[in-house]
């Protein structure tokens, strides 16, 4: 009993200074965290720009390939490999069909198709070769007029080609201004001059 007695009293004051502690708030200061700012947001600072999706890649153009054009010069065909000393040269056969040209020209008029009709049909025998010979009047150098006259003899295998006549059984020759028809040196002369002849070819027998 005596120990009750004595603990009461001294517990009691404790109790009621710590109720009285408790009523009061903490001066204990609080550190506040601060949070941080959203990305792109804060003061003076831009937003990230957004990503653009990768732009497609045209792919290479393929640069235009180029038509070739065909060879519009006369004589284009191959070279023909016709042996003259295999034949036998008729040239009387084909003289009425001669060809003329204009001055300094290798361009076949329409008036001389009847000749060149009639050559292709004297050549409807297979075994029948062809030689043209292309001639000049006698103006103009020997080279330029040798280069003219095969021009000439060439013009008149394509347009015997033209009527179905294989340009591999046609040889052509050119005599540029030496072998002239007529020897004046007028405009007449040089007209007979300036021509093509036919030289129609028969195989040789093996007696020749």
């Amino acid at each position: 009993m005596k120990l009750h007695s004595i603990v009461l009293p001294l517990t009691l004051p404790l109790v009621l200074l710590l109720a009285a502690t408790g009523c009061h708030k903490s001066n204990i200061p609080v550190t506040k965290l601060n949070k941080p700012a959203p990305t792109g947001t804060a003061d003076n600072t831009p937003a990230t720009p957004p990503i653009s999706p990768a732009q497609p890649i045209a792919p290479p153009t393929t640069p235009p390939v180029a038509t070739p054009v065909p060879d519009q010069n006369p004589g284009h065909f191959a070279t023909s490999d016709i042996n003259l000393d295999n034949y036998t040269q008729d040239r009387s056969a084909l003289a009425a069909y001669t060809v003329h040209f204009k001055f300094d020209s290798a361009v076949v008029e329409t008036s001389e198709q009847a000749n060149l009709s009639s050559v292709a049909q004297a050549l409807s025998d297979a075994n029948l070769k062809l030689l043209i010979e292309g001639h000049c009047d006698e103006r103009g150098t020997e080279e330029y007029n040798r280069s003219l006259g095969e021009r000439r003899a060439l013009a008149l295998r394509e347009a015997l080609a033209k009527l179905n006549i294989d340009p591999m059984r046609v040889k052509t020759l050119s005599f540029g201004k030496d072998k002239p028809v007529d020897p004046g040196h007028d405009e007449a002369a040089w007209a007979k001059n300036r021509r093509g002849e036919f030289v129609l070819l028969h195989p040789k027998t093996p007696a020749q």
